[in-house]
């Protein structure tokens, strides 16, 4: 790699830690978060200009694959992938001609040999996913394009407000590149313990041996809707191509997110966590009730007792019950320590992480309560949400063409599974608000 896109890269992360540092400071180390965000915003500008993004290094020879050990990578360069422009493809997509665009096609037609389906639009490599996928976690931004389109949303866009992704953040596994159905063994029953007459050389006389299952998985069609006006795509600029990316990257990776929790496991959905088998579900009350300090602790006593605790597990709530946590006491009728511990910023919650993302819904009814929280604690490395193929994009330069707006739609094919329901307790009726 050259030496200027590795230190590129590498500001581009510092400035995301330093943005990530920032945001969570307490207000006694405020001072010196905003100093250290603006040394790393200006080492990141001065990355930029040493790179100098030359409009010819982005020009596209014809893509020649090589040989790769993954056979979802179709072994673009470090070249082509600098050169490969999400943009150039839509424009060509959706003015019909390719003249240009030589990489992107030759590129989706490769996956589409690979994959023996034709795109409903154009493939993206996984190559390029691969880099702008950091992107994809709206909570910790690592990638220097990513970066740049930071930067522009900053300055010239006003980009929407987005939900922060809950399960990538709360450490769920990603399984990308898969082809074909798949199927995980699990475990569901243990070997039995005899004790035995040894002095007369007594054998067992039952088979002891474990059970086990398999977790299949398959893939199951998403889509994420978009605009873009047609006046944008005609602009060759590197921050026009990044805030692309990243919307497009961000609405999928948003969607994928909110069915890995809650998604139906009916009409065509995958099965979230909040309704696989084997969940512990604490119920607060008829109509929802508030929840207590002995509400937060059967959360995890109920996994414990399934003995699915682990080391790395976390608690998952919306904005609006971390700040119902926060002034709420342990004790109901006395000031002082209060459910959500700000003392202990890494482990707030009954001494353990907390996750923070209105993924989590706060829209639910039961009874005649309305406007529920739910409540998730376990190991969200159980969580495993599998991708196939690469993203797919569409775009349609027809319906809105009078409003001088392109349609996107995005398609990726996904499944969501867990490993164990018992590693997961879920409060699904909590009145914070």
């Amino acid at each position: 790699m050259d030496e200027r896109i590795r230190q590129y890269n590498a500001a581009g992360q510092a400035l995301a830690a330093a943005a990530n540092a920032l945001r969570t400071a307490p207000d006694e180390e405020l001072a010196q978060a905003e100093a250290n965000f603006r040394n790393a915003q200006a080492e990141f500008e001065r990355c930029k200009k040493n790179l100098e993004l030359a409009e010819e290094a982005r020009a596209a020879a014809a893509f020649t694959p090589r040989p790769v050990d993954n056979p979802n990578l179709i072994g673009m360069d470090q070249k082509e992938i600098r050169s490969y422009s999400i943009v150039r493809a839509i424009r060509a997509l959706a003015l019909n001609d390719w003249k240009g665009a030589e990489l992107e096609r030759d590129a989706s037609q490769e996956i589409a040999k690979r994959l023996g389906r034709d795109p409903h639009g154009f493939f993206v490599p996984y190559d390029v996913q691969i880099e702008v996928r950091a992107g994809m976690d709206t909570g910790t931004p690592g990638a220097g394009r990513e970066m740049i389109a930071t930067e522009l949303l900053a300055d010239s866009f006003i980009g929407m407000l987005r939900k922060r992704l809950a399960l990538r953040r709360a450490g769920a596994t990603y399984l990308t590149g898969l082809q074909g159905n798949i199927a995980i063994p699990r475990q569901t029953g243990s070997g039995t313990f005899y004790w035995i007459d040894a002095s007369t050389n007594a054998e067992i006389t039952a088979e002891s041996h474990p059970t086990v299952d398999q977790v299949t998985m398959s893939p199951k069609t998403g889509a994420a809707y978009s605009q873009i006006g047609r006046t944008l795509i005609m602009q060759a600029s590197a921050d026009v191509e990044a805030l692309v990316r990243r919307d497009l990257a961000t609405i999928a990776a948003l969607g994928i997110d909110a069915a890995g929790l809650y998604g139906s496991g009916v009409d065509h959905q995958p099965k979230g966590i909040a309704h696989q088998t084997g969940v512990n579900v604490i119920a607060l009350g008829t109509n929802g009730a508030a929840p207590t300090w002995e509400n937060i602790v059967k959360m995890e006593t109920e996994v414990a007792a399934d003995d699915a605790d682990v080391e790395s597990m976390a608690y998952l709530v919306n904005a609006r019950t971390r700040g119902y946590l926060k002034s709420t006491p342990k004790v109901t009728g006395y000031g002082g320590e209060m459910i959500w511990d700000t003392r202990s910023p890494d482990t707030p919650l009954n001494g353990y992480p907390a996750v923070v993302s209105n993924q989590v819904r706060s829209n639910l009814t039961k009874g005649t309560g309305t406007n529920l929280s739910e409540i998730y604690f376990g190991n969200f490395a159980d969580c495993i949400i599998g991708q196939w193929g690469t993203l797919d994009i569409f775009a349609d330069p027809y319906s809105d063409s009078k409003r001088g707006i392109i349609n996107l739609i995005v398609f990726q094919d996904v499944d969501i599974a867990v490993r164990h329901g018992e590693s997961f307790s879920r409060i699904p009726d909590a009145i914070v608000s």
